[in-house]
């Protein structure tokens, strides 16, 4: 079956923020859309993110779903406990033993502690800059991603990552490079845990550590689309005050990665502003008076893109503590993914949130959880 798209609308983007184990929530975020028959044209990621969305964008739509649940199946293939007893303290025990168990053994098909600590390497040796070795991650790539897929451009894909020199920021783009699995390892490596990936002669680490989510390279395109962008996001900026250290930590990693959703709509619509008002001042000059490239830009801001924005937050659990992004027990990533389909589905009940803005709008946000849609002019 052909995928929907709402009237009007040129462009379904998916926007995959880094959060470690946490990243099983956007796998339910796609199970939602694929029922829905929802394909997105553009997928892009940060860290995990970055995963996932090679996973999506590297497959035809009927397999996406089956890759995606080999590799949270197979990362997550360890046991903790036989039987964890109901009641909040339990799971916190389990999760802190489950979390343990990454810290001391790294997961299945993902990474691994290297053989020496980097603080017993010398200068300069490979396991001298982190705690893990990343190899088993690009294996499952290889064997989970068709990167001549991904690279023919069916679905634009791009993902984040930090030049470890200059600190700049880049995005490696299919619409622009040719990616192969380092490009989507370099936006997972996130220091100290791993050492930056190689890519030509520069170094990178994961997106992440300078931005958490892709959204700002979508709406900085150059183009009147008109989209409908499923942001995930798994930190939410929004939380109550901590009462105790455990508290703290997981606030200020909250804090820290979560998505300056609003920030990057603002600064979007100020944009738009002023190009309105370009295009209204162009109008005013006899056309005689206009140089081509004048004429140019009046058309071009003529028509300015509009984009509606589905904003998915993972919501934590009470029992879930600072430790929630490195803990990858398969109950844990059960309930991740459960709460991404399920709160997909309630966005998508919404009919009316589905809908292109009207022209001249420029962004409308939905968030399921707060029941709410914000419009931004």
């Amino acid at each position: 079956m052909a995928s929907w798209r709402p009237k009007g609308c040129g462009r379904v983007a998916l926007v995959l923020q880094g959060g470690g184990a946490l990243g099983a929530y956007q796998a339910g975020v796609y199970q939602a859309m694929h029922e829905a028959h929802i394909e997105p044209d553009w997928v892009s990621g940060v860290s995990i993110g970055a995963v996932n969305a090679a996973i999506i964008a590297g497959n035809p739509p009927e397999k996406r779903l089956e890759r995606l649940t080999t590799f949270w199946s197979r990362i997550t293939d360890r046991t903790v406990w036989l039987h964890t007893p109901d009641g909040d303290i339990f799971r916190q025990l389990r999760n802190a033993t489950s979390s343990f168990y990454t810290t001391l053994l790294g997961q299945p098909g993902f990474f691994a502690p290297n053989k020496i600590n980097p603080w017993f390497s010398p200068a300069g040796a490979k396991t001298a800059t982190s705690y893990y070795d990343n190899t088993p991650l690009r294996e499952t790539l290889l064997e989970l991603v068709d990167f001549d897929l991904l690279n023919s451009q069916r679905c634009r894909f791009s993902v984040g990552a930090v030049n470890v020199a200059s600190g700049n920021f880049i995005f490696f783009d299919n619409a622009k490079h040719v990616i192969e699995p380092e490009h989507v390892m370099a936006s997972g490596a996130l220091p100290p845990a791993f050492a930056p990936v190689k890519i030509g002669t520069d170094y990178y680490w994961d997106g992440g550590i300078v931005s958490n989510t892709p959204l700002q390279h979508l709406l900085a395109q150059d183009d009147d689309i008109n989209s409908l962008v499923f942001q995930v996001d798994l930190f939410s900026a929004s939380g109550a005050l901590p009462r105790t250290i455990q508290d703290v930590l997981g606030r200020e990693k909250d804090i820290a990665y979560s998505s300056r959703t609003r920030q990057v709509t603002d600064m979007f619509q100020r944009l738009q502003r002023w190009k309105t008002r370009a295009y209204r001042a162009l109008l005013k000059i006899p056309e005689a008076d206009l140089t081509d490239e004048e004429r140019k830009m009046r058309d071009k801001l003529a028509k300015l893109p509009a984009h509606t924005i589905l904003q998915l937050i993972y919501q934590q659990k009470a029992y879930e503590g600072n430790a929630k992004d490195h803990e990858f027990s398969r109950t844990s990533m059960r309930e991740h993914w459960d709460s991404g389909h399920e709160d997909t589905k309630r966005t998508m009940m919404h009919k009316h949130w589905l809908e292109m803005p009207p022209e001249n709008t420029g962004i409308v946000t939905h968030d399921v959880h707060h029941e709410r849609e914000e419009v931004s002019w």
